[in-house]
C-alpha cells in the first residue's frame, strides 16, 4: 500500500505529467487565431465596416499580448488561481459577444466591445504564462524544445476547435463564438491544479530525449492528420458520423503523450540531478564570493561575452589558464594603485535580469523591435485571413484559418527544434533562427499579394511556418540572454510587441487600404457583391497587394535586425554551450 502511495505521489509530481497538462491546456488556448473565422459574423451581424473590425482585431490582439497582470500575479497567487482567473477572464469576454452577435444582449458601443474581445482574448495570457514558467521551470536545460511544443500547440489550437466545432453541424458560425467561451474555460478548469513547479531540475532521466522524440513524433502525427482531416472536409461532403470519427481520432493522437508520466512513473530508471544540478546552478555557486564584503572583487566588464574568435579557438584548458593569470595581475596591479577596479553595475548577459535591468540593454530591444515586425506582419496575415481570402474568391474561409493555424505550429515546434540544434549543436546564436523565419516570411507576403492561383496556399504556409517560429526562439532567446527568475515579467512585456505590430499593420495600414479601394469599387460599381445597406468589401488582388508588399518589406528589415543581434550575442552563447560542448568533446 506504502508502495502505491508513493507511485501515485510520484506520479502527480512527475514533470512529465505537468508537460503533458500544459499541452493540453494550450491546445485550446490559442482562441486569438480564430479570429479570422469570427470576425465576418460579426461584422456581417453587426454591420461592421473594416476598418471597425480592424479596431477589434487590435483589442485582440492587445488581450492576445498583455499578460503584464498575468504575470504579476502569477508571483502572488498559486498557478491554479491563476488559471482560474485566465478561465473566468475567457469565459466573460466570449460569452458576452456571443450573447451580442445572437441578439440575445443589446448591442454595445464599439470600444465597449473592444474592452470584450480584450478581456476574452486576455484568457490566453494567463493560460500561457503559467504553461511556459511551470514547464521552463521544470525543463531548464531544454527550454527550445519545450517553449516551441508548447507555443506549437497554443497556435494550433486554432485548427483543434475547428474540428471540434464541425461536430456540431451548425450553419450558425455565431456558435464557434460560444464554442471560444466555454471550451479553453473548462479544460483550463480540469486541470489547473496538475500545472505548477515540482523540482523538475531533480528529475533528469537518460530517457527524456526519447520522450521529447516521441512528443515531437505526435505534433507531427496531429499536424499532418488535421491537414488531411481538413483538405478531405473542404474537397468533400461528409456525414456528421465520419467528422465525428475524425475528432474522435484527433482526442486519441492528443492522449498518446500522457503515456509518458505513466511510463516514467512506473520505470525503475535513476535520475540525473547531480549533473543537472552542477549545469543549472553555476552562478548559486559563485554567490558566496560575490557577496563577500571584502571590496577587493575584480569584474571583467563583459570579458566572457565579448571574446574575439581567435581566443574561442583556444582549447578550454589553454584559455582557463590564461584567464586565471590575466586576473592575477590585475589583482596585483590593484593591489598597488597601478589601475583602478571597476565594480561590475548589473548583471552580464546570460545571468538573472530584473525587467528594469533589461530594458537599458540594447540586446532586449533588437529583440524587442525584431518580434515587433515578424511577429506584426504574420499576426495582421492571420486577423484578416477571412476578408483576404474572401477577395480572392474563396468561399470557404475556415480551410485557411486551419491551415495557417498547422503551419503556425509545425513553426513553433520546428523553429525550437531546428533553433536547440543550432545552439546545442554549435553554440551558435538562436536567434539566427529567427533571421532565417524572417526573411522567408518575405516570400510569404508576397505570394499573398500577388493573388496567383494557389497562391493563398502557398503564402499561408510560408508566413504560418514563419510567425510560429517566433513564438518558440524569441521566450527562449529572453530566457538564456536574461535569466530564468524573472522570466515571466521578461516575456509578456516582449509579447507587448505584437499588438504593437498589429496596430501599425492592421489597424493603420491594412484597414485604410482596403476601406480605401472598398469605396472606390462601391463608387465604380465594380463589384457584384455590394449592397447598398451591407458594409462595403472589396474584391480582388487590389485589396491587400500594396499592404503584403509593405509587410514584406518591414520583415527584412527584422531579418536584419535579428543578424545584429546574432553578430552581438556570439560570446554569450558560446559561454552558456560552447564550454559544455568543448568539455564533452575532450571527455570524448
Amino acid at each position: 500500500m506504502g508502495m502505491c502511495n508513493e507511485k501515485l505521489v510520484g506520479f502527480l509530481n512527475n514533470r512529465w505529467l505537468v508537460f503533458v497538462a500544459a499541452i493540453w491546456v494550450q491546445s485550446c488556448a490559442g482562441v486569438g487565431y480564430l479570429f479570422g473565422s469570427i470576425s465576418p459574423v460579426i461584422k456581417t451581424n453587426l454591420s461592421y465596416s473594416q476598418r471597425q473590425i480592424a479596431r477589434l482585431g487590435v483589442a485582440k490582439d492587445l488581450g492576445d499580448s498583455v499578460g503584464t497582470l498575468a504575470g504579476t500575479l502569477l508571483e502572488i497567487l498559486p498557478f491554479w488561481a491563476t488559471l482560474l482567473v485566465g478561465a473566468i477572464s475567457n469565459f466573460v469576454g466570449y460569452g458576452w459577444i456571443w450573447l451580442i452577435v445572437t441578439g440575445r444582449a443589446p448591442v454595445l458601443p464599439l470600444w465597449a466591445m473592444c474592452v470584450l474581445v480584450f478581456v476574452g482574448t486576455n484568457g490566453e495570457t494567463y493560460f500561457n504564462t503559467v504553461s511556459l514558467v511551470s514547464c521552463v521551470q521544470n525543463f531548464p536545460k531544454s527550454r527550445g524544445p519545450v517553449v516551441g511544443i508548447l507555443k506549437g500547440f497554443a497556435g494550433l489550437s486554432g485548427a483543434i476547435l475547428t474540428q471540434i466545432y464541425a461536430i456540431m453541424h451548425s450553419p450558425d458560425s455565431a456558435d464557434l463564438i460560444f464554442m471560444i467561451a466555454v471550451g479553453p474555460a473548462l479544460v483550463a478548469i480540469g486541470l489547473m491544479f496538475f500545472i505548477k513547479p515540482v523540482a523538475g531540475h531533480r528529475q533528469v532521466r537518460q530517457s527524456d530525449a526519447m520522450s521529447f522524440t516521441t512528443v515531437y513524433g505526435v505534433c507531427l502525427l496531429l499536424a499532418a492528420y488535421l491537414m488531411g482531416v481538413m483538405l478531405v472536409e473542404d474537397l468533400v461532403t461528409l456525414s456528421s458520423t465520419v467528422i465525428a470519427i475524425f475528432t474522435a481520432v484527433m482526442f486519441v493522437i492528443l492522449l498518446i503523450p500522457f503515456l509518458i508520466p505513466v511510463a516514467s512513473t512506473l520505470s525503475s530508471e535513476t535520475t540525473t540531478y547531480a549533473e543537472q544540478e552542477a549545469l543549472l546552478q553555476p552562478l548559486h555557486r559563485q554567490e558566496p564570493a560575490t557577496s563577500e564584503a571584502d571590496g577587493n572583487e575584480v569584474i571583467l566588464s563583459e570579458v566572457e561575452d565579448e571574446k574575439s574568435e581567435v581566443e574561442d579557438s583556444v582549447p578550454a584548458s589553454e584559455r582557463q589558464k590564461r584567464i586565471a593569470q590575466l586576473q592575477a595581475k590585475l589583482l596585483q596591479a590593484a593591489a598597488e594603485g597601478a589601475v583602478r577596479v571597476q565594480r561590475r553595475k548589473g548583471p552580464r548577459r546570460g545571468e538573472d535580469f530584473t525587467l528594469g535591468q533589461a530594458l537599458i540593454k540594447a540586446d532586449f530591444w533588437l529583440i524587442f523591435l525584431s518580434h515587433l515586425l515578424g511577429s506584426g506582419t504574420g499576426l495582421t496575415v492571420i486577423d484578416n485571413l477571412g476578408q483576404m481570402s474572401e477577395s480572392l474568391g474563396y468561399d470557404n474561409t475556415h480551410i485557411f484559418v486551419s491551415l495557417i493555424s498547422i503551419w503556425n505550429f509545425l513553426g513553433r515546434v520546428g523553429g525550437g527544434y531546428l533553433s536547440e540544434i543550432a545552439v546545442r549543436d554549435y553554440a551558435y546564436p538562436r536567434p539566427i533562427a529567427m533571421a532565417i523565419a524572417q526573411l522567408l516570411m518575405i516570400f510569404g507576403h508576397l505570394f499573398i499579394g500577388m493573388g496567383w492561383p494557389g497562391a493563398m496556399y502557398i503564402g499561408t504556409l510560408i508566413t504560418g511556418l514563419g510567425y510560429g517560429a517566433h513564438w518558440a526562439i524569441v521566450p527562449a532567446t529572453a530566457s538564456e540572454l536574461f535569466g530564468l527568475k524573472k522570466f515571466a515579467a521578461l516575456y509578456n512585456f516582449i509579447t507587448l510587441s505584437t499588438p504593437m505590430g498589429s496596430l501599425i499593420f492592421s489597424g493603420l495600414i491594412t484597414s485604410s487600404i482596403y476601406d480605401k479601394e472598398a469605396e472606390k469599387q462601391a463608387l465604380n460599381h465594380l463589384s457584384k457583391l455590394q449592397s447598398s445597406n451591407g458594409p462595403l468589401k472589396c474584391v480582388g488582388t487590389i485589396c491587400f497587394s500594396l499592404t503584403c508588399m509593405i509587410m514584406a518589406v518591414f520583415c527584412a528589415i527584422a531579418g536584419i535586425l535579428s543578424l545584429v543581434l546574432v553578430h552581438r550575442t556570439r560570446g554569450v552563447y558560446y559561454n552558456l554551450y560552447g564550454k559544455s560542448r568543448s568539455s564533452t568533446l575532450c571527455v570524448n
